[in-house]
């Protein structure tokens, strides 16, 4: 971008103020925010006159007020699928890892108390034959379909659509219409849906007490997908196994209830956190920028600006 245009460029890795952001976007052309950057109506409606575009870097786009940035006639961008892989990946890590115990077992290595291989030390569960119960069915839900296949999961998904007959024989993957039945089959239920309004949540306390005692939830979508609350009651009262989490509702806080539990994987929002991802990412944003400067639709819009 800095060969390019006249970039400004935040170098560090600490998050704008919303001061400077909305001081940023009364100055510039184009705004390249990422998914900590909040961009809400009130800094839309501040932004400067010569604000035409939004690059988001990054693929979620629920960070920005989509409708606001419409109102304004203001262009917004993503990065879909540069980071399917990657996320799809990490949510292998916490599908094998939960059941296996994996946060457990390097504890007690790390903690010096392992005394040696025991009949009963630290028994998990297998995943050969599992469910795998997967909410939302987009391109990293089925990359982690893809994936389970090897390791003999069988898995069962939930999608606002359901999936072409010849995907599903590809994924071999069975559609489940009803979200309450995939959550009381899974044995470990991963989600991979947006966060939008009707999702938020969506993981309530009732749906966590349809779960199986044994079962145990992955998360590496948003946060606030999960009660949280109720998430952390289950855990503690054993009526979970466990949980993989890289998102949390209020980061980077991570409640120290999650960080204590012995069987909860929590990670620090790393899915996308590849070089071969950012890179990935950064073009499609420069790409997004360029046939919008050239005064064409740029390949990644979200949003047609409203005429």
């Amino acid at each position: 971008m800095g060969e390019l245009y006249e970039a400004v460029l935040n170098t560090g890795d600490e998050p704008m103020s919303r001061e400077a952001l909305i001081a940023a976007m009364q100055d510039c052309d184009v705004l390249v925010p990422t998914v900590t950057d909040r961009i809400d109506a009130e800094m839309i409606g501040r932004a400067g006159d010569r604000l035409g575009l939004i690059a988001n870097f990054g693929a979620g786009t629920e960070h920005i007020d989509l409708d606001a940035a419409a109102k304004r006639k203001i262009i917004v961008t993503n990065t879909p699928g540069v980071f399917t892989d990657d996320t799809a990946d990490l949510a292998m890590a916490g599908i094998i890892g939960v059941p296996r115990r994996i946060r457990e077992g390097t504890g007690l290595v790390r903690s010096g108390k392992w005394t040696g291989w025991a009949p009963s030390g630290l028994l998990g569960r297998k995943i050969g034959g599992k469910t795998l119960g997967i909410v939302g069915m987009g391109r990293i839900g089925q990359a982690v379909a893809h994936r389970a296949r090897a390791f003999g999961l069988q898995t069962a998904y939930y999608n606002r659509k359901r999936l072409p007959e010849a995907v599903e024989r590809m994924l071999d993957a069975r559609f489940v219409a009803d979200l309450d039945d995939l959550v009381a089959e899974a044995d470990i239920l991963t989600l991979h849906c947006p966060l939008t309004e009707e999702t938020r949540g969506i993981v309530d306390a009732r749906r966590i007490g349809l779960m199986k005692p044994e079962a145990s939830i992955i998360n590496t979508a948003r946060g606030e997908l999960i009660d949280q609350e109720a998430l952390i009651a289950a855990l503690e009262a054993g009526r979970l196994a466990g949980a993989g989490l890289d998102v949390y509702p209020d980061e980077p806080n991570v409640d120290r209830r999650l960080i204590r539990h012995p069987n909860v994987m929590t990670l620090p929002h790393i899915g996308s956190a590849t070089v071969e991802g950012r890179e990935a990412s950064g073009e499609k944003v420069i790409a997004n920028i360029r046939f919008w400067a050239d005064g064409h639709r740029p390949p990644d819009q979200v949003l047609t600006a409203l005429i």
